[in-house]
């Protein structure tokens, strides 16, 4: 059984920019030539959440994605980029976008993928679970979720690679590997940012092997993942080999510790 905290208030002095439930929110986006699919998944972003502040990691994408986050910075005060001088990964974006949250004192900071592969239409529910949990996992996995344009391998490796970091990390969240969360920053700000060993995709595992070492009350709301149609992905298979390899190395640590 879960308990309803009490909703955090905005200092009178920031703005009073609002989620559900009075929280201020922050939805962040990591992009490397994304610009077929940023412009509408931020306009999807604002219809859903319109009192939501958005923040763009960009790692100097070629295609004109950073210069487009730029007019939108110079044009919406709700909307914030980061420039990256260079390809860094999807594991110091994260880091990036956690210690923009904690800078700017936001109440609730959300992820999702750029590609649009993350229905924006999951927001408010991912957002209202932040009322009785810490960390909220748009799950591909649990009761109501599911996977659209996926081949069967491509559905077998992201099963096999859930079921090893549950295996590995004594983790019971049915989808380790999802970008889709929902974190309150009280819960974030318990991370030592400094011993985030990823820089890849296993972010997602150890944001959530270190959060529920840490107590965190961790929940799932179902989402439908819906394969991206534009761009390509950024999941190839050295990163694939690199991911397993970072799985094991917190598996190691996870028996070690506990």
């Amino acid at each position: 059984r879960w308990t309803r905290p009490v909703n955090e208030r905005a200092p009178d002095n920031e703005p009073q920019v609002t989620g559900p439930a009075g929280r201020r929110t922050l939805v962040a986006l990591a992009t490397y030539n994304e610009l077929s699919n940023l412009p509408s998944l931020v306009s999807d972003i604002r219809q859903q959440m319109p009192t939501a502040e958005i923040l763009v990691v960009d790692d100097n994408s070629p295609d004109g994605t950073g210069d487009w986050c730029r007019k939108q910075a110079l044009d919406h005060a709700q909307f914030h980029v980061i420039h990256r001088a260079e390809k860094l990964g999807l594991g110091s974006a994260m880091v990036e976008a956690i210690r923009f949250a904690i800078s700017g004192k936001y109440s609730a900071l959300i992820t999702m993928d750029a590609d649009g592969s993350h229905p924006a239409e999951y927001l408010p529910a991912l957002a209202a679970g932040l009322d009785e949990l810490e960390l909220v996992v748009g799950s591909r996995y649990c009761n109501g979720g599911g996977i659209i344009g996926w081949s069967w391998r491509r559905r077998l490796m992201s099963r096999s690679v859930n079921w090893l970091a549950r295996l590995l990390l004594g983790l019971k969240v049915r989808d380790t590997s999802g970008a889709y969360r929902a974190y309150r920053l009280a819960a974030l700000e318990q991370l030592d940012l400094e011993m985030i060993r990823s820089r890849g995709f296993a972010i997602l595992e150890e944001l959530l092997w270190q959060l529920n070492g840490a107590g965190v009350r961790i929940g799932e709301v179902p989402i439908e993942f819906r394969d991206r149609t534009a761009g390509d992905s950024k999941l190839g298979p050295w990163e694939a080999i690199r991911s397993i390899a970072m799985l094991l190395r917190m598996g190691l640590r996870h028996r070690l510790w506990y």
